[in-house]
């Protein structure tokens, strides 16, 4: 454990490294504004005991404007200091944002299918922002903090080593209350964060189209927002209590702080009065309760400081947590570049598992020759479409090959390989953006004229022609504004127009009606002439012209051939042919 908040806060520190001339200038400045910020304290001693007292006019004048003119440039360099902080602290937060970000798109799809989305979210908006206004404040604010109390403490031993020792008297306080503070704030920090994350994540999944429909049309709304509800009370509950630490915090320190100038007022009295030895002035007293107060403002502020240190502590916790997820696909040092491929797609002796003790696949292999068309067949969940995913390395297989022109794909470059393959999936997915950008998705260069060339293969252009604003249309959040059939065709139309070597169809056609499937039929069928198709169908029919079946059963290919070959092996094939002409209520014929 302490090694792990070491290594934490070594990582913090490198991240204020990479400003260190930024920091450094800010820090210069600190020094200044610490032996400024002494310098109203010793001027109004001297006003009060060489002017007032002697009635020097010219003294009280001249130090007068001393002490004003100290709090003036005192005043600037503050405002200096926060500008530079703030600076900093913006550029820190876009380079963890950035970080974070780049780091996500490396993680695996794995990731994504365990992780809630509000928690991400949460994460990369909410933890960054608030370690962002913990930076301005928290960090620098120690380290201002610290040089103002060591300077401050100096001159008081300076000017009096007595009262100096009486005022410390009630520093023990401080750090005592503030351990113990701080502690409840680090476990408080880290539930709050936690409710946000979980408060997020419900926003996410409710308040968006998909998300909506669902509620609306199973009348959920009530119990919908009693669920928001109970979210949103915990969330409450943890703010009011930090809230309240926080009150009770500085209730507490003002009481210790009201405390030291009381004993001095008292020990100066009991002096004046002749009861303890010594003989100290008007002047120096308000000039040494000036100097405490120079002291207990950074002794306060620190010990608020530490409190908020372990609010930041929490906030990086979680965002070096997410950062020190395993990238598990990462590109070797010494990638291949992949030219003008064929399309040869090799499984050899291939496992694979989601987690350690659910093997999906065990020593799969297979050769789809370049420009066949093979299909993958078998029953649910079997990992269909997973073994596509290890033809474009979206996930690593655990042991084995898969390669691409004789190339493992771990070892080819991560854009060429995705240069080469287009996919549709059954669930497609459009980004708010429109119509045009999203066909061109694979392809941004692509011209106005290749896009509606693709559009028309697919069969779109009567859906554009009707829109208002053709391909400027707004799709909407996930596409919401078409049928299910019309953002098929978008995707299609996406695949087409990257024309890759590798095409994987995911019941591409799932959600398009007979007509629509008609209609870009005579498309999907040049397409896959021309590449490598690797074909996943729920619909034994659309996939009888395969070159190749692979029936999947229990992690393995237990047969496979062409479609008639594999009806005339009477095997699983012909098993799941006959349950699917029984669901749709039509005879079966036997190949001769």
């Amino acid at each position: 454990m302490a090694a792990r908040q070491q290594n934490m806060w070594w990582r913090i520190i490198k991240l204020y490294a990479s400003y260190k001339w930024h920091l450094l200038s800010i820090l210069t400045l600190v020094v200044f504004i610490a032996f400024l910020g002494l310098v109203p304290s010793f001027t109004v001693a001297i006003i009060i005991d060489r002017g007032f007292l002697r009635r020097d006019l010219g003294t009280i004048i001249i130090f007068t404007l001393l002490s004003f003119l100290a709090t003036l440039v005192l005043s600037l360099l503050n405002l200096v200091q926060t500008l530079l902080t703030t600076r900093m602290g913006q550029h820190i937060m876009f380079t963890l944002r950035h970080r974070v970000y780049h780091h996500l798109l490396a993680l695996p799809l794995h990731y994504y299918t365990k992780t809630k989305v509000g928690d991400v979210l949460s994460r990369f908006l909410n933890d960054i922002n608030g370690v962002t206004v913990m930076v301005s404040s928290t960090f620098l604010g120690l380290f201002t903090d610290f040089v103002i109390l060591i300077i401050a403490l100096t001159a008081m031993f300076i000017f009096n080593w007595q009262l100096a020792c009486i005022a410390l008297t009630t520093v023990p306080t401080f750090i005592l209350s503030t351990h113990r503070i701080g502690r409840q704030s680090r476990a408080l920090s880290q539930e709050s964060q936690e409710a946000v994350a979980d408060l997020t994540s419900f926003l996410e999944e409710t308040l968006n189209i998909s998300g909506m429909l669902v509620i609306k049309a199973f009348g959920r709304q009530h119990e919908t927002e009693r669920r928001f509800q109970r979210i949103s009370l915990r969330f409450r509950d943890l703010r009011l209590r930090q809230v309240f630490l926080g009150r009770w915090t500085f209730l507490g320190f003002g009481l210790v702080t009201a405390i030291g100038p009381a004993l001095l007022y008292v020990n100066g009295g009991l002096q004046q009065a002749g009861y303890l030895p010594g003989t100290i002035t008007l002047g120096e007293i308000v000039a040494f309760v000036a100097l405490l107060d120079r002291l207990y403002t950074p002794v306060v502020e620190l010990s608020s400081l530490y409190v908020s240190l372990q609010a930041v502590r929490a906030l990086f916790e979680r965002i070096f947590a997410l950062l020190d997820e395993p990238a598990t696909i990462r590109e070797q040092a010494s990638s291949i570049p992949l030219g003008a491929i064929q399309g040869l797609i090799q499984f050899e002796h291939v496992d694979f598992a989601y987690e350690p003790d659910e093997r999906l696949f065990e020593d799969i292999s297979f050769v789809v020759q370049p420009g066949q068309m093979v299909a993958l067949v078998g029953p649910s969940g079997v990992g269909k479409t997973t073994l596509t995913y290890l033809i474009a390395r979206l996930y690593d297989v655990h042991r084995g090959r898969v390669l691409i022109d004789g190339v493992d794909v771990r070892d080819a470059s991560l854009i060429d390989l995705a240069a080469h393959i287009a996919m549709v999936t059954q669930e497609t997915y459009l980004f708010h953006m429109t119509i045009g950008e999203n066909i061109a998705f694979g392809r941004p260069d692509a011209t106005q004229e290749e896009i509606a060339a693709a559009a028309k293969a697919a069969a779109l252009e009567d859906v554009i022609a009707r829109l208002p604003q053709k391909y400027d249309t707004i799709v909407g959040e996930r596409g919401y504004k078409l049928s299910g059939g019309e953002k098929q065709r978008i995707a299609i139309a996406r695949a087409l127009l990257k024309n890759p070597a590798i095409l994987i169809l995911d019941e591409a056609t799932s959600a398009l009606d007979s007509h629509s499937e008609k209609a870009i039929q005579g498309a999907l069928d040049a397409l896959v002439q021309q590449r490598t198709t690797v074909v996943i169908a729920h619909r034994l029919s659309t996939v009888t012209a395969a070159d190749q079946i692979f029936v999947l059963e229990k992690g393995r290919i237990v047969e496979h051939g062409t479609h008639t070959e594999l009806l005339q092996q009477g095997g699983r094939y012909l098993h799941f042919f006959k349950e699917q002409f029984h669901e749709e209520g039509t005879s079966y014929a036997a190949p001769s």
